[in-house]
């Protein structure tokens, strides 16, 4: 078994699969989605995606709900359910999830097909393209070269090129990835700059403030001593999450952001943890979890107080 985009394996014997693709799969589910999708290729060639994936890169807000209503039971199943068919164990890392859903090729094209996306438009013509074909003429075949007489006849399948119109979208994706990938590095640096900015401006005031006190301002008299203020009394997770449940409709993403951390708010009255600390502990991206707080800030739920010393940023309770 192999993870990721490595298209051939071998089997228990140390044999590798004789079957190929006639298109390149990775070119294939690229022309689909519109992304390069992680995946696990079993012994014997057949490829499973996780449905979390597939599901956010086509925009669907809600997987299990997605699941349900486009693809067949037959065509997705349980992580360890897949691998302990061929004998197999988990793969490694936070991201290979025992009860992680996958989908087969099958589901993906379910998916792809049920999505209103535009960018999915041309895969589908394509698609129905290959259905009229079938019909009218008995079968779709793809182009390839012939060998000549000086070149030995090919026996295993060719891999073929995408049609051109599915390859045309798939550069259109790229370009279009590319410059999204620039300008989300273009904000991350902006945001870099003004949290560090913040941070040492938190610092200066703080150091003024030391400046202040140990100075030793007018003395405080005995008699007009100010009693100890009492403590306020802060709120259990639950009733953090129940007031952010008011605030706004959750989608899974938000709820699995809000249910980490809720309990430190709760406990330390403020969040300083780096992004990537959250998206390990939710298996989200940090650009995903990074869009999860804005929401939350959004609604009111939690607000920036600045960032620590590593530019990490700093949130607290938003209280009604």
């Amino acid at each position: 078994m192999t993870t990721e985009n490595t298209p051939d394996v071998a089997d228990a014997a140390g044999r590798t699969p004789a079957r190929r693709d006639a298109i390149d799969i990775n070119d294939f589910v690229y022309g689909a989605t519109g992304a390069r999708i992680r995946r696990l290729t079993m012994p014997d060639g057949e490829r499973w995606f996780p449905a979390v994936d597939v599901c956010g890169q086509l925009g669907y807000a809600n997987s299990r709900k997605a699941l349900n209503d486009h693809v067949p039971k037959s065509h997705r199943d349980f992580l360890e359910t897949v691998t302990g068919g061929y004998g197999l164990s988990v793969p490694a890392g936070r991201e290979w999830r025992r009860d992680l859903q996958v989908i087969d090729l099958r589901g993906l094209i379910h998916l792809v097909n049920g999505c209103t996306k535009l960018s999915c438009r041309t895969f589908k013509e394509w698609v129905v393209d290959v259905i009229v074909a079938v019909q009218r003429d008995g079968g779709y075949g793809l182009d390839s070269p012939r060998p000549t007489n000086s070149e030995p006849a090919v026996t295993a399948p060719v891999v073929h090129a995408l049609p051109a119109q599915v390859a045309d979208a798939i550069v259109r994706l790229e370009e279009r990835n590319i410059r999204l990938d620039e300008q989300f590095a273009a904000a991350q640096h902006e945001t870099l700059l003004a949290q560090r900015a913040t941070a040492r401006a938190l610092e200066r005031i703080a150091d003024r403030l030391d400046t202040l006190f140990a100075g030793g301002g007018a003395p405080i008299q005995a008699h007009a001593a100010v009693p100890p203020q009492p403590q306020p009394v802060r709120p259990t997770a639950e009733a953090v999450l129940d007031d952010w449940r008011s605030r706004m409709s959750v989608t899974e993403d938000v709820w699995a952001v809000a249910v980490t951390i809720a309990p430190v708010l709760a406990a330390e009255g403020a969040l300083s943890q780096p992004l990537e600390s959250i998206a390990d502990r939710t298996g989200l991206t940090v650009h995903r979890v990074n869009e999860c707080l804005r929401f939350m800030r959004k609604h009111a739920c939690i607000r920036s107080r600045g960032g620590t010393v590593d530019v990490s940023p700093v949130y607290v309770l938003t209280h009604p």
